[in-house]
């Protein structure tokens, strides 16, 4: 930039900071450096999110007479229009993949541990949201799989005690899923949801930003000489490589596996056979699918909704429950926890997608 328009911008938007904190920002070296930039990928990938997003926003009416023709129309006259769709859909996918490793990683790492609570607090709030965009999403298309798979989903939800039904009228709009519950998930998916993302993402960044990278324990505790590295330029063109390996993955799976629409929804037609929810819902699917359908008197439903809370509950307040001040036995239980969590969560995935006979009901 010249001098003029440097000193003009510098004025009015105060450059230095942003380049002293370049400067200055460093990361850990360590052994487990490397799940550092998990963050980043998955902040990235919700940067492809956002831009495909747009694109497709420019062609999609949000009615149950127009959506499914609007997309249609988009896959085979826009030019590169189901390009963008599948990217726009396999990215969501590995967004979501890539924020749970990233969550993973942190619990496995300690470091959610204090100062760091309010930055676990709110990128468990940015996963959950993951989740509801992924919801969402789904059933924008109004193809026949998404509209039933949206209905198990809201019965889910409806099931649970004293706020289920009110939950399943908000969501649904009414009592059944109509074209009202289209445009309602459309104003989730489009207005709600971005804006609380947006000001979730910006507190985890600063949260990130104000109290470094953290260093895990037993890194901490080791004798030998505590390494870093710049952030600006050498962690951040290490991002960047990432980012464009993540990249041209995304081109490839959307080339050779695009994602397709299916049939138009039909309230009346039968439920397709073996439908299933996306994979990052699969292990609570998988879950209530293998309850008994009474457990002490209670529906069996009611029990798995009510655990599978209550597990969440216990793992987002891990900062409180786990605050390094218990000693090793306490530390090497958490870990365990997040071991045990972690392989829950592959098993009962894979239980999904095998065939019928090898799951028991």
């Amino acid at each position: 930039m010249t001098p003029p328009l440097k000193d003009w911008l510098q004025d009015r938007l105060g450059l230095d900071t942003f380049k002293e904190l370049a400067e200055h920002k460093v990361v850990p070296v360590h052994r487990h450096t490397v799940w550092y930039y998990w963050g980043g990928m998955t902040l990235f990938l919700f940067g492809i999110q956002v831009c495909t997003g747009i694109l497709l926003l420019l062609y999609y009416r949000a009615s149950a007479d127009e959506a499914y023709e609007s997309v249609r129309f988009l896959m085979t006259d826009v030019s590169f229009g189901w390009l963008i769709r599948s990217i726009h859909s396999w990215s969501a996918n590995l967004m979501i993949g890539a924020a749970m490793v990233h969550m993973f990683s942190v619990f496995l790492l300690k470091a959610y541990r204090g100062p760091r609570e309010m930055t676990w607090l709110s990128g468990a709030l940015l996963l959950g949201l993951s989740f509801a965009f992924g919801f969402s999403g789904y059933l924008l298309p109004w193809n026949q799989l998404a509209f039933f798979a949206t209905k198990v989903g809201t019965d889910i939800t409806g099931a649970l005690p004293v706020a289920g039904p009110f939950m399943l009228r908000f969501l649904r709009g009414g009592d059944q899923i109509t074209g009202g519950t289209l445009t309602r998930f459309f104003g989730f998916h489009v207005a709600i949801l971005p804006a609380m993302a947006t000001l979730f993402v910006g507190l985890h960044v600063y949260l990130v930003q104000r109290h470094g990278m953290s260093v895990p324990p037993s890194v901490q505790s080791a004798p030998a000489p505590k390494r870093t590295m710049k952030f600006m330029p050498d962690f951040l063109m290490r991002d960047v490589v990432g980012w464009l390996a993540a990249l041209g993955v995304l081109a490839l799976l959307a080339s050779l596996f695009p994602w397709e629409l299916g049939d138009k929804a039909d309230p009346y037609a039968p439920a397709p056979a073996g439908i299933k929810p996306e994979w990052y819902f699969g292990w609570m699917f998988q879950t209530l699918r293998m309850l008994p359908s009474h457990i002490l008197g209670l529906e069996g439903e009611l029990v798995g909704i009510l655990g599978i809370g209550a597990a969440a509950v216990v793992w987002v307040a891990a900062p409180f429950l786990d605050d390094g001040k218990g000693g090793g036995k306490r530390a090497r239980l958490w870990t365990a926890l997040g071991v045990v969590a972690i392989v829950y969560v592959i098993v009962f995935t894979l239980l999904v997608y095998m065939p019928a006979k090898a799951v028991k009901p």
